[in-house]
């Protein structure tokens, strides 16, 4: 559980978005959006923990594509939310919308190859996972993982939304422009990043 709380907690584009989509759309979608999160990482616990090194090694050989694709959906994602105009209302929680808050943050975190690296070096570095553990120490670890990567999504959407209606619509516009543009900046370090590597 501290494995995946650690691996959540730090604030990046997924934070920027489940803050962002927690005081603009309701707890509940921040909480969906990082529970699309902590799904990846226990997916990718799941791969470390499991020793599936047929399927890591892909995953590192996809490292340019998945980088590729995850910063051009951050970008598209900054400019979306630059571009959106504040709600009135609370949005309602029609399933649709909560789909895509858990997917969109699910697919944004299977693209970023430095979450299974963390694992695999958190994971090594503690002596866990792989052939040599059993099956059930493996299943524990995966569970540990996803509840304390939730427990910190549900900890963050909690206690952002108590201060949701303490702010004013007028304050949403600029919320909206400051958390695009982090998205965006995200998105374009990802992929200078790239141009530089390569």
């Amino acid at each position: 559980m501290l494995l995946g709380l650690s691996i959540a907690a730090p604030v990046g584009p997924i934070g920027i978005l489940c803050i962002r989509r927690t005081i603009t759309l309701g707890r509940l979608h921040g909480f969906l959006s990082g529970l699309g999160a902590a799904t990846a990482d226990a997916f990718y616990g799941f791969i470390a923990g499991f020793g599936l090194t047929l399927v890591t090694g892909f995953l590192l050989d996809q490292k340019v594509l998945l980088q590729a694709v995850g910063g051009l959906f951050l970008i598209y994602l900054g400019v979306q939310t630059f571009r959106s105009r504040p709600a009135t209302e609370a949005a309602k929680a029609s399933g649709d919308t909560l789909l895509k808050s858990y997917a969109s943050t699910l697919m944004l975190t299977i693209t970023n190859p430095m979450t299974i690296m963390s694992f695999l070096g958190a994971f090594a570095g503690l002596g866990m996972g792989g052939a040599q553990s059993g099956m059930a120490a493996s299943i524990a670890l995966v569970v540990g993982v996803f509840a304390g990567s939730a427990l910190w999504w549900l900890a963050l959407s909690f206690v952002i939304g108590m201060f949701r209606d303490r702010i004013h619509v007028s304050v949403y516009r600029w919320i909206n422009r400051i958390s695009g543009v982090i998205l965006t900046i995200f998105g374009l370090v990802a992929i200078v990043g790239l141009l530089l590597g390569g």
